[in-house]
C-alpha cells in the first residue's frame, strides 16, 4: 500500500482543520435557531420529528454514492463544491425570511438540501485523514477531532441562543455564510494528496463493484459487522432524545432558549473531557470491552434526562456530561481501528458504508419519535430507550463472539489479511 502521510501533510491537514472547525460553528448556531424556530412557531414535536427526518433521509441515500465518489475524485474540489453549496443555500433561504416568506415547508427543503451536500462532506473530510495523518497520529488526531469539535459544539448553542436574543432568524442566518468564507481560506491554500485506486487495464471499476469491495473489506475485520449492527439499534434508540431536547426542555418542562443552551454546553463539556482521555492514552489493551462498558454508561446518562423531575435541570446536566463524556472515547477507539487497517484509496467507500449502516434506521427513530412522544409521553419514551439500549448492548456482548476478539493481536489488515482482501476484491 502506497503512504501519502508525513510530516509536511500532516501541518497541511492541521491549517485545513482549523478552517474546517469554523465551518462548524456556522451550521451550529444556523441549525439551533432553526430548530428553536420550528418549536417555537409550531409547538410540536410532531414537527421537530419530521425536520429531523428531512434532514436525515438525504444524507443516508447519498452517502454511498459519495464514498465512491470520494475515492474516484479530487476530494478537494468534492469538498469545495459541497460547503460552497450549503453557503448558497443558506442565503436562499435568509432571502426567503427577509421577504417573510417563512413557511415551515420551505424550511424542511432547505435542511433536506443541505443534509445532501453534507452527505458528500463526510466521506470526504474521512478520507483525508488518513492519507495526510501519519498513522502513529491517528490516536491522537481523532482524540484532538473530539476535543475541539466538542469546543464548537458547546459554544454553538451559547452564541445561537445570544444571537435570538438580539436579532431576529434571518440576520443570524448570515453566520453561516460568513464562517464559510474563513474555512475557505485555507481550504484553496492547502495541497490534499489524491489516492490513486489500482484498477484493471487502468480502467474505473463501476459503483456496484466499489461498493460491494468496501463490504468485503468491511467482512474481513472480526466482529466489525456486529458492532455496526449494534450501532444501527443504538442510534434508533437514541433518536427520541436528540430529535424531541427542544420539545422536552421548553414545552415539558418549561424552559428556556439558554436553558436548552446549557445543557448542550454540558453535553459537550463532557465530551470536551471524554477526548482529553484518547488525546493522551495511546493504547487501550481491551477495545472491545471498552467500547461495550462506555456503551452501558451512555445509557445510564441517557436514562438521567427521563427520570429528571419537571424543572429540576440538574439531573438532567448530569445525563448530558455522561453522555458527552463517553461519545469521543468510544468513537475514538473505534475510528483508529478503522483508520490504522483500511487502504487510503478504499477509505472514503468504507467510511461511508459504515456511516450508511451505522445510521441506516435513525431516520425511522426520528420520524416516530414525534408519535410515540404523543402515546407514552417525552420522559417514557427515554426511559424505555435507555432501558433497551442496555439490555441490546449486554446481549450482544455475551451471545456472540465479540467479547472474544483482541483487535490488537488479531487484526493486521495491512500485514496478514492484505493478500485475502485483494484477492476477495478482485473476485467482487
Amino acid at each position: 500500500m502506497e503512504e501519502y502521510a508525513n510530516e509536511n501533510t500532516y501541518k497541511r491537514y492541521l491549517y485545513f482543520w482549523s478552517g474546517q472547525l469554523f465551518s462548524l460553528l456556522g451550521s451550529l448556531v444556523i441549525f439551533f435557531a432553526i430548530f428553536v424556530w420550528i418549536t417555537d412557531i409550531t409547538g410540536s414535536a410532531v414537527m421537530l420529528s419530521l425536520a429531523n427526518f428531512f434532514y436525515m433521509i438525504p444524507m443516508l441515500i447519498v452517502i454511498p454514492i459519495a464514498g465512491v465518489l470520494t475515492d474516484r475524485y479530487d476530494r478537494k474540489k468534492i469538498i469545495l463544491i459541497v460547503d460552497s453549496m450549503q453557503a448558497f443555500l443558506t442565503v436562499i433561504l435568509t432571502i426567503f425570511f427577509i421577504s417573510g416568506f417563512t413557511n415551515i415547508w420551505l424550511v424542511f427543503i432547505f435542511i433536506s438540501l443541505r443534509s445532501i451536500f453534507q452527505g458528500f462532506h463526510m466521506p470526504a473530510i474521512s478520507a483525508i485523514i488518513p492519507v495526510m495523518v501519519p498513522k502513529d497520529k491517528l490516536g491522537k488526531i481523532n482524540g484532538i477531532n473530539f476535543l475541539f469539535t466538542g469546543i464548537i459544539q458547546l459554544v454553538g448553542p451559547v452564541v445561537g441562543a445570544t444571537l435570538l436574543f438580539f436579532f431576529p432568524i434571518e440576520y443570524i442566518l448570515w453566520v453561516d455564510v460568513v464562517t464559510f468564507l474563513i474555512a475557505l481560506v485555507p481550504l484553496l491554500l492547502i495541497e490534499i494528496p489524491n489516492v490513486h485506486i489500482n484498477s484493471e487495464n487502468g480502467e474505473k471499476s463501476s459503483f456496484t463493484k466499489e461498493i460491494k469491495e468496501g463490504f468485503t473489506i468491511l467482512k474481513a475485520f472480526p466482529g466489525l459487522i456486529t458492532i455496526l449492527i449494534l450501532a444501527m439499534m443504538l442510534n434508533f434508540l437514541i433518536q427520541p432524545l436528540f430529535v424531541l431536547m427542544p420539545y422536552y426542555i421548553k414545552i415539558v418542562h418549561g424552559g428556556n432558549n439558554f436553558v436548552l443552551a446549557i445543557l448542550e454546553m454540558i453535553l459537550q463539556g463532557g465530551m470536551i473531557i471524554g477526548a482529553l482521555i484518547p488525546s493522551f492514552k495511546k493504547q487501550w489493551k481491551n477495545k472491545v470491552r471498552s467500547m461495550f462498558i462506555g456503551i452501558i454508561v451512555f445509557n445510564i446518562g441517557y436514562m438521567l434526562y427521563a427520570i429528571t423531575p419537571l424543572g429540576f435541570y440538574y439531573t438532567m446536566g448530569v445525563g448530558a456530561f455522561i453522555l458527552g463524556f463517553i461519545l469521543p472515547i468510544v468513537n475514538t477507539i473505534l475510528l483508529t481501528v478503522v483508520q490504522t487497517t483500511i487502504p487510503p484509496d478504499k477509505m472514503g467507500r468504507v467510511s461511508s458504508i459504515i456511516s450508511t449502516l451505522s445510521m441506516v434506521i435513525s431516520p425511522i427513530g426520528a420520524i416516530i419519535s414525534g408519535p410515540l412522544s404523543v402515546i407514552f409521553g417525552v420522559a417514557p419514551l427515554y426511559l424505555y430507550c435507555a432501558l433497551l439500549g442496555i439490555i441490546i448492548t449486554i446481549a450482544t456482548y455475551y451471545l456472540t463472539g465479540i467479547r472474544h476478539i483482541d483487535y490488537d493481536k488479531e487484526i493486521d489488515l495491512n500485514n496478514s489479511n492484505k493478500n485475502e482482501i485483494e484477492q476477495n476484491s478482485n473476485k467482487v
